[in-house]
């Protein structure tokens, strides 16, 4: 994992809660994700603790790479969530668009924008693909 953190620690996501009540349950499947908007944060996560795990788990089988690595050389420092279109804990389709901001091992910054479509797959929402 890239970062260790706890569940009093506050969640990597920025929703300003701790971790153990925010997307920990839900990168260690204890609860789902009640809208898009909450598992685009949690996949966010992921990728600032390395749970490469929870990322294949939350991706549309059909669109999912065959193999999926997180580069540790990267550090996510900030999310950004610009806006949410249905996504709702009754709606079947949404999306959200985000930012993510981050810093590679040799002190580059960057930010990935990204406008994400997520769907309902077997009552839990899954990541469908970028827009």
């Amino acid at each position: 994992m890239a970062d260790t953190i706890s569940d009093a620690d506050r969640c990597p996501c920025g929703s300003g809660d701790g971790y153990g009540s925010c997307c920990g349950p839900i990168l260690a499947g204890t609860r789902r994700a009640p809208t898009a908007e909450a598992l685009m944060r949690s996949r966010y996560t992921a990728f600032c603790v390395g749970d490469v795990d929870h990322l294949r788990a939350s991706w549309h089988p059909d669109t999912r790479p065959d193999e999926l690595t997180v580069d540790p050389d990267i550090r996510f420092l900030r999310l950004v969530v610009h806006d949410t279109s249905g996504g709702g804990p009754f709606e079947t389709s949404g999306r959200v668009d985000f930012s993510a901001f981050y810093r590679t091992g040799s002190g580059q910054r960057g930010e990935q924008r990204e406008n994400s479509s997520f769907t309902r797959l077997d009552g839990r929402w899954v990541y469908v693909a970028a827009l």
